[in-house]
């Protein structure tokens, strides 16, 4: 049965406030092909009861599954390429040098989905760098997903998924059979610490970071809350620290307070520590 308008509505609205995401007139369909399959483990009657379910108060356990399921979650092992060449070519061996004397490196992938990006990160490190082994590395991944955030930690995945994007050999070094699926080793699920986080919510006290991932999730923003997420980045990120977007995005008319670096169209950022420097030297004249 088609979502009303008034359905429809209400889900827009509950969905923008918990979690920033627009949905456009003419994504009926989508609310559509998200909810009801919920609505029927919820054991609810129809569409329209569970969304008279999420207009009351206070919000239940039901409210955050409605939020999950519009969580467009989308990912592949090292999806586009070019952003794992870099870590791998360029960003991790800076890293290396300038960290040598602390031997520490913090690194956050900001939306995890079901965890293939923070694994192939994960791989790029095990497999090329072995003297992190050595170091402390801090590697967070967070997601606005509670059922993501699961499947990141059983690092458990299909065939199909395997498929997209993972190279035979790491499959094969990686990797055990467990049924009809296959498990990430135990020692990288280690490695990182998955943890629920709303991007557009209030954010815990984190680390100062030399690489964050935020790739494909502005996307999904107005550009206020582009312009929020991005001014909280910049202050956690150091000041040779690197930043990812997606390779698709940009951010024209968004922030310049972030350069683009020229790594193989990577969607990688650092700090502009230039228009930092004019800014100090404005604020002194003012002052």
């Amino acid at each position: 049965m088609a979502i009303s308008e008034a359905d429809f509505q209400t889900v827009q609205q509950f969905v923008y406030r918990q979690a920033a995401i627009v949905l456009q007139p003419g994504k009926e369909y989508l609310v559509e092909a998200r909810l009801t399959p919920l609505a029927a483990r919820e054991g609810c009657s129809s569409l329209a009861d569970l969304v008279s379910r999420i207009r009351s108060r206070p919000p239940t356990p039901l409210h955050k599954k409605v939020v999950d399921a519009m969580t467009t979650n989308e990912t592949s092992f090292f999806r586009d390429t070019t952003p794992f060449q870099a870590l791998e070519k360029v960003v991790l061996p800076q890293l290396l040098a300038s960290r040598a004397k602390e031997n520490a490196i913090n690194i956050w992938c900001a939306a995890a989905s079901s965890g293939q990006e923070p694994y192939s990160m994960a791989m790029v490190m095990r497999e090329r760098f072995p003297q992190l082994s050595s170091w402390t590395v801090r590697f967070l991944a967070t997601d606005i997903s509670r059922e993501m955030l699961d499947r990141c930690r059983t690092g458990t995945y299909n065939q199909l998924e395997i498929n997209r994007g993972l190279p035979v050999e790491l499959l094969a070094k990686y990797f055990k059979k467990q049924g009809m699926e296959w498990q990430i080793d135990e020692s990288l699920r280690r490695s990182i610490d998955f943890r629920e986080l709303n991007l557009v919510g209030p954010w815990p006290q984190l680390p100062p970071m030399d690489v964050v991932f935020l790739r494909n999730v502005l996307i999904y923003f107005d550009p206020q809350t582009k312009k929020s997420i991005l001014s909280k980045v910049k202050t956690l990120l150091k000041p040779d620290g690197y930043f990812f977007l997606g390779t698709s995005e940009t951010l024209v008319q968004l922030d310049d307070g972030l350069r683009p670096i020229a790594i193989a169209r990577s969607g990688c950022y650092q700090l502009d520590r230039q228009l930092d420097r004019q800014t100090e030297r404005r604020t002194a004249l003012v002052g």
